[in-house]
Order: structure tokens, then sequence, then C-alpha cells
């Protein structure tokens, strides 16, 4: 298995979540089921706001660009994961495993760069109400957006970039069920000492002080609603509530998988099925259930479809 003649490795083995045939099966219909609310909630979400005059707001354009993305984030992962968990053999080239990770790093990026402008969007709302039209124009929302999929790709380039140059020529087989820096850094047959302390501080230390500094962000501005009263004081609350759910969920997984040392612990597949699969699926959940608006907008669109129908 380890190939020490200096050629490259070109195949690498996923030992997976599980090598028990049974909970692979429950495993596989649990995660099918995740994937698939994941998909047609976030496809709601997108519908919803595009069709619904209402929710042509900056706030619901920037929810359903971070809908996309989590499609998008989702897809990366969990369709492998289940054509592995029905299959004896679970490998990936390693092109294919570069290029993975070139989209994850990509995705999640746009990810967090979304729910900081997220927070900028709800701070000027709050704090500027009577020029937050004029602020966060469309023309400055798509811009936002557009600097959130360039930081995402920037981030992501960065990653490949640092790996592509080291040797990899075995072993060829990760304890995990998709790739990514930390187990693949490991394949490296030569000292990353250096480098896993660069991947650290470029990933862990930074989502780290990002997230102190989007919740220090989300205080400051309920700290602002303490001066409002009425309808509008609980309907804002109520989002930011939502944002922070949402950010908390996002980061406390990404902490904890780069901001520590790149050696594997018994708890890393649980939070990698969570941090891949499950955070895509709750953002939906928390933004919908949450958001008396948006449900609104549900039951308007689900109407105009009985209408379209009966006629």
């Amino acid at each position: 298995m380890e190939l020490r003649n200096g050629t490259r490795v070109k195949e690498i083995i996923f030992l997976g979540l599980t090598q028990n045939q049974e909970l692979s099966l429950l495993l596989f219909f649990f995660l099918l089921v995740v994937y698939v609310t994941t998909l047609l909630g976030n496809l709601l979400i997108m519908v919803t706001v595009t069709c619904d005059s209402c929710l042509h707001t900056p706030m619901y354009f920037l929810l359903r660009n971070l809908s996309i993305a989590d499609i998008c984030f989702s897809s990366i992962t969990a369709p492998k994961v289940l054509v592995d968990l029905l299959s004896q053999k679970k490998t990936i080239t390693f092109d294919g495993c570069l290029t993975q990770m070139f989209f994850f790093h990509l995705i999640g990026g746009v990810d967090v760069f979304s729910l900081s402008v997220m927070a900028l969007d709800r701070y000027v709302a709050i704090s500027k109400p009577l020029h937050y039209v004029t602020i966060m124009s469309r023309g400055r929302c798509v811009a936002l957006i557009a600097a959130s999929w360039a930081g995402g790709f920037v981030h992501s380039i960065v990653q490949i970039s640092l790996l592509l140059p080291l040797p990899f020529c075995g072993p060829h087989v990760l304890d995990t069920f998709y790739c990514d820096v930390p187990q693949v850094l490991n394949l490296a047959c030569t000292d990353t000492f250096a480098l896993e302390l660069l991947m650290i501080s470029n990933n862990g230390l930074v989502a780290t002080l990002w997230f102190f500094f989007l919740l220090v962000s989300y205080t400051v501005i309920l700290m602002m609603l303490r001066s409002q009263a009425g309808e509008g004081r609980r309907k804002a609350i109520s989002t930011c509530t939502a944002h922070i759910t949402v950010v908390t969920l996002h980061f406390v997984p990404c902490i904890y998988v780069y901001a520590r040392p790149f050696t594997a612990l018994p708890t890393d597949k649980a939070i990698s099925v969570t941090f891949t699969v499950i955070s895509p699926l709750l953002n939906p959940l928390i933004y919908t259930l949450r958001n008396q608006e948006m449900k609104a907008a549900m039951r308007r669109l689900k109407r105009r479809l009985v209408l379209s129908d009966k006629v």
C-alpha cells in the first residue's frame, strides 16, 4: 500500500462512515432523506423569494443566495457518501479528491462571506432604517454576493495551491467519507508540521475570530433594538435570533475541524456529517419556521398553485 518510489497516488480509498452493512443501509436511508429534504427546502425558499413580490427585499435576496450555496455545499459530499454506503469499495481518484476539496472550500467560503453580508444587512436595517433601501440597493446586494463568491474562490485556490506541491506517494487510505485538508495533508510523505500550522491559522484561527466578530455584531444589533418597541422589534429579534443560530451551527463544527491539530478523534465523523450534510438542512428550517413573512409567502404560493391547477 505504501508507494515510496516517488510516484504520485492515483487513487484514494475511503473507510467510510461504517464497515457494518446493516448500519450502512440505515445511514443510507437517513442521509438520503436528509439530502432530498435539503434540496427541496432550499429550492422552496428560492422559488418563494423569486415568485413573491413581498419578499423582493435585500434580506430575502441574500437568503436566496445562501440557499443556492447550501444546495451546492450538500451536493459536494452527500451523493458520493450515499453511493459509498452501498458499495464494498469506496474510492476516489486523487484528481477527484482535489476537485472535491476545491468546491468544498469554495462553497464553504461563500457560506461564511454570505452570513457576514447578512449580518451587515441586519445592522443597516436596524441602525439606518430610513436609508436601508438606498444603502442596500439591488446593485449593491449583487456586488456583495459577487464578492462573497470571489472570496470563496480565492480561499479555495489558496488551500489547493498549498497542497499541490506536496509529494503524495502513500499511504492512500483515509478514515473518512470525503476529502478535506486535514485528512489529505496527512497523506503527504514529507514533514507537514509547518504547513499544518499555516493551515490552522489560515482556516481555524480566521474562522474563530470571524465567529466571535459576528457574535459581537449581533450583540450590538440586539442592544440597538432595546430602544425600539412593538411588532417591528419582535420581528427584528426573531430574525436576528435565526441568523445567530445559523451562524453558530455553521462556525462551531468549522472551528472544531480546522482550529486544532490535524489528528483523528473519535467524534470526527459525527461532526463531519453534521457539518457537511445536516447543517445545510437546518438553515432552511430555521429561516422558515421562525419567519412569519416567509411562511405567509409560502401559503400564498400554495394558493396560487392550487388556483392555477383548477384553471
